[in-house]
């Protein structure tokens, strides 16, 4: 658990360069209005299906058939993901499409996550054969990793508001770009 929770936060700060660089400085996404709306809800939905894995994975033990929902969160941020690369092309060909970096981001992004994966399985399978319960767990990686992560979930939360909001075309939702 303790590599999978590094690679978490690892997956954290790649996505928070990717909104904060290419999503908000390079697109401006959340001020292109109708434009951009499905791929803002889709980076909504995705937002809090991490700020609840970077708030719940440090701190509890998923147990029984509590692994069984914890697999369908990480299951739907890859659906959430996939559907994304395909908005995404259409959304950005009016901007000349997806930034070559963004694409390369996304791949690396890719690559920890499923690394992440495969490291928290070995977990999955020794919660499977426990009661079924949310408990309190040991830190794996350390207190500082647990509060790293707790602040990443509410950044990424808010960062889904945001986005949902933007995408709802709320006033004051693209600030601080200007609405197209």
């Amino acid at each position: 658990m303790k590599l999978a929770l590094y690679l978490l936060a690892a997956l954290a700060f790649l996505g928070a360069f990717d909104t904060l660089y290419y999503h908000e400085w390079r697109a401006r996404l959340p001020a292109l209005g109708a434009q951009a709306r499905s791929q803002l809800r889709l980076h909504a939905l995705r937002d809090f299906v991490y700020a609840l894995l970077f708030a719940a994975l440090p701190w509890l033990a998923w147990q029984g058939w509590y692994v069984v929902i914890l697999g369908a969160l990480l299951l739907t941020e890859i659906v959430l993901t996939l559907w994304d690369f395909v908005v995404e092309d259409w959304v950005r060909k009016p901007l000349g499409g997806v930034y070559a970096g963004e694409r390369v981001m996304h791949g690396v992004m890719g690559i920890v996550y499923g690394a992440m994966l495969a490291n928290i399985v070995p977990t999955f399978s020794a919660w499977w054969n426990r009661p079924s319960e949310l408990t309190l767990s040991r830190p794996a990686a350390g207190e500082a990793l647990r509060w790293v992560l707790a602040a990443m979930a509410l950044g990424v939360f808010l960062s889904g508001i945001r986005d949902w909001c933007a995408a709802a075309g709320l006033r004051g939702s693209a600030w601080p770009w200007a609405r197209h």
